[in-house]
């Protein structure tokens, strides 16, 4: 008798898996499989849009401003897309790209240490930032949003003690530190050294991410990291070392924030924080872990550019905008739920 039951179940279990799916759930499966395919269809039509309301939107020359914009915000998703791979997230990559920049020009600035030099230790001091979240994650096991919550706090703190909030302009800075402003034609298009940089930088971590062990193990770390440590993978290691990749992608961040204001400032991270979650969501990155791509997170950023820059171009106030992005975040994350669906079920 229990041998006929058991024999219906799986009967009714297959037939249940062979069943032929809706559009809808056809939709739902490739968009799983697919996740960078949402911020494009988002990306077009947010483009199709803003043409509409400003002729000029598209024109090469407001385009290359967008990249320009969205190279800064780029950098800081990309550490910040390691972070919610391991369903974790960084609420003080704004902080400290400030804090970072104000250590560069600090030195570069003011106590006259050559641009090279100040670079190199920003770099250092953003993997340092990058290690201490992470071993308060990973080894006091902290959560990771009330540690950077924390840490936000205090990157705020150290980069206006350091300079009592005073501001190093481009001329004391030197030609190093504000290079990444250096642009060059491309076609119709006018980049910059910084948009150069951060787009190679996607390319390198795309291919660890996606090539590497290191790169496969972030992903079984925010899948499910008990199953991950039980097929041998060390999953503290891999958290520390994801803090401290997204440390130094902050501080490449602060080197192109420097080039593009000509200046190392503390009131240059206004909406950051907001604007790189946003552009990780969109971008099909789930915030539980373990699913999205850095296409995606690009794709994300530069939808958030095109946001920013369409809503500015309509004369569409700050706070809008501001409200326009908290709308996106929450559009995406319930889409996210909605796919996370196909994982469940089928």
């Amino acid at each position: 008798m229990s041998t006929v039951t058991r024999s219906s179940d799986l009967t009714a279990a297959e037939a249940f898996k062979r069943r032929p799916l809706s559009p809808l759930q056809r939709v739902q499966r490739v968009l799983h499989r697919h996740p960078e395919i949402s911020p494009l269809v988002v990306l077009v039509i947010a483009a199709i849009a803003f043409q509409f309301t400003n002729d000029r939107f598209l024109l090469p020359s407001n385009l290359s401003l967008i990249l320009q914009q969205v190279s800064i915000i780029g950098a800081l998703a990309a550490g910040q897309t390691l972070v919610i791979l391991t369903a974790g997230i960084d609420l003080s990559v704004g902080a400290l790209m400030i804090f970072v920049s104000m250590v560069m020009g600090f030195l570069a600035g003011l106590a006259g240490v050559p641009g090279p030099w100040a670079f190199a230790i920003g770099i250092g001091v953003g993997a340092a930032a990058g290690l201490i979240n992470g071993v308060l994650v990973a080894q006091v096991k902290l959560p990771p949003f009330i540690t950077t919550l924390g840490m936000l706090s205090v990157f705020t703190a150290l980069a206006l003690l350091m300079t009592n909030g005073q501001s190093v302009n481009g001329e004391k800075l030197g030609d190093f530190l504000t290079w990444t402003s250096t642009s060059f034609p491309v076609g119709p298009f006018q980049l910059t050294v910084g948009v150069a940089l951060v787009i190679a930088m996607y390319l390198a971590l795309g291919f660890a991410l996606s090539q590497t062990a290191w790169g496969k193990h972030v992903y079984a770390v925010g899948s499910d990291p008990q199953a991950a440590r039980l097929s041998g993978v060390s999953t503290k290691r891999v958290l520390l070392s994801v803090y401290v990749v997204a440390g130094v992608l902050v501080a490449l961040s602060a080197w192109v924030l420097i080039g593009r204001n000509n200046a190392a400032t503390t009131s240059a991270a206004v909406d950051v924080n907001l604007d790189s979650i946003t552009a990780v969501v969109i971008g099909g990155t789930s915030l539980f872990g373990g699913r999205g791509r850095l296409l995606g997170t690009f794709l994300g950023a530069v939808t958030v550019g095109f946001f920013r820059n369409g809503l500015s171009l309509a004369r569409v106030d700050v706070l809008y905008q501001t409200l326009a992005i908290g709308l996106l975040i929450i559009a995406a994350v319930a889409l996210d739920q909605w796919i996370r669906r196909t994982g469940a079920t089928r």
